[in-house]
């Protein structure tokens, strides 16, 4: 029997700085308006998964986490059918590098997060991402990927790129111009920094998908919001970034945050993805930025009460000390950083009488350190492929 040709990768995490909420075409996830995101280091945050196809495979089959779930699912089928026309598209158009008979044969996917799924930590973004492009590593697709991507989660798109990324809404029904594109590269910022607070690792009460649409079909703000002001916050949010004018960044990042959960709550029945750990979280950088008089953190939630907080190398040490005063962790000290390493500081008294808040205890289980990364990358050591010599998941996983 032949081997199994194997590929795997591994795709990063994007956290929208800009928010995407609301779609004008459900099938082909076309957004009623753009967005822009920082894509997250893939050494703290990442989706690997590997693709196996193979004469002998009777049906395609994925994996995720460990447990078999529905290849049918139909944003899943969008994006293996995408990949398959476009290699077809390739083989006729003449290259001899895709041979046909193998184009037919059927896959198994198999793909791990090492973060908690749905937990408002962008995991679909990050899956679909790295589903499409080691499928196209697999049958030799090269090119626009965003747009299959995003047809398997919106924000997928924005993890086919490092850096900051921006996913144009597009203007087109077939929505061929609705597509991710780099605004800055990974090097761009290198002081910049992401904190992310896990105030809770649960299942969200309202999923994106259904969320979205009732916002739309329900929520006047929202229409407000995708005519009338996200277009100006593109452009001053890039230059921002170009600029790397952190109190601009960091400004329009949490107006922007707080405009998407007020469209939640203009959403009827409302959606309440922020819970007390969140407004907590919310008063404590605006009251650290009021104590220093400039803007040092910025936060910004998706649909999730875990917090993202942006700002510079150097303030990193004193804010992950107040967050440990003013929501002391459980005993497990050690455990309650995970990601880069973080300098211990002593928390200045001054700050601590100034921020003035009632301590919340176990109300963040853990900080996540991380900073921008790149896009997409192929792993070449085959000791990493999920799937075994035989195309079946491996029995470690």
């Amino acid at each position: 029997m032949e081997k199994p040709n194997t590929v795997t990768c591994t795709a990063p995490v994007n956290i929208a700085v800009i928010k995407y909420w609301g779609k004008r075409n459900e099938e082909l996830i076309l957004p009623i308006n753009s967005s822009l995101s920082v894509t997250l280091h893939q050494d703290q945050l990442k989706t690997t998964t590997t693709v196996a196809t193979s004469r002998s495979f009777q049906e395609d089959r994925i994996w995720l986490n460990g447990k078999e779930e529905d290849v049918t699912h139909p944003r899943l089928q969008s994006c293996l059918r995408e990949i398959r026309r476009l290699a077809r598209k390739r083989s006729k158009d003449g290259d001899p590098a895709s041979d046909l008979m193998k184009l037919s044969y059927k896959v198994h996917i198999c793909s791990v997060n090492d973060f908690p799924t749905a937990a408002g930590l962008a995991s679909s973004a990050a899956g679909f991402a790295c589903l499409v492009y080691t499928l196209a590593q697999v049958f030799g697709v090269e090119g626009e990927l965003s747009e299959i991507a995003r047809q398997g989660s919106g924000s997928a798109c924005r993890s086919m790129y490092g850096g900051f990324v921006q996913w144009i809404m597009g203007e087109e029904d077939d929505g061929k111009d609705s597509l991710a594109q780099q605004v800055a590269p990974e090097t761009h910022w290198p002081e910049l920094r992401v904190l992310v607070l896990v105030a809770s690792a649960e299942r969200k009460p309202v999923g994106s998908t259904s969320g979205m649409q009732t916002s739309v079909q329900t929520s006047r703000l929202l229409k407000h919001r995708a005519e009338s002001v996200v277009p100006g916050r593109m452009v001053e949010m890039i230059e921002a970034v170009q600029r790397r004018d952190f109190a601009a960044f960091a400004e329009l990042t949490m107006k922007d945050s707080n405009q998407f959960h007020a469209t939640c709550l203009d959403t009827y029945p409302p959606i309440f993805y922020l819970n007390s750990v969140s407004q907590q979280v919310i008063n404590l950088v605006h009251r650290y930025n009021r104590h220093y008089k400039e803007t040092r953190l910025a936060y910004t939630f998706d649909a999730g009460p875990n917090a993202v907080i942006y700002t510079l190398q150097q303030h990193v040490p004193e804010f992950v000390q107040a967050v440990q005063h003013f929501f002391p962790p459980e005993t497990n000290g050690g455990e309650f950083i995970k990601g880069l390493p973080i300098e211990h500081v002593a928390l200045p008294e001054e700050l601590r009488q100034a921020i003035g808040l009632e301590p919340l205890a176990k109300g963040i289980s853990y900080i996540i350190s991380t900073k921008v990364g790149p896009g997409p990358c192929v792993l070449e050591d085959p000791t990493q492929h999920l799937l075994g010599s035989d195309g079946w998941p491996k029995k470690t996983l």
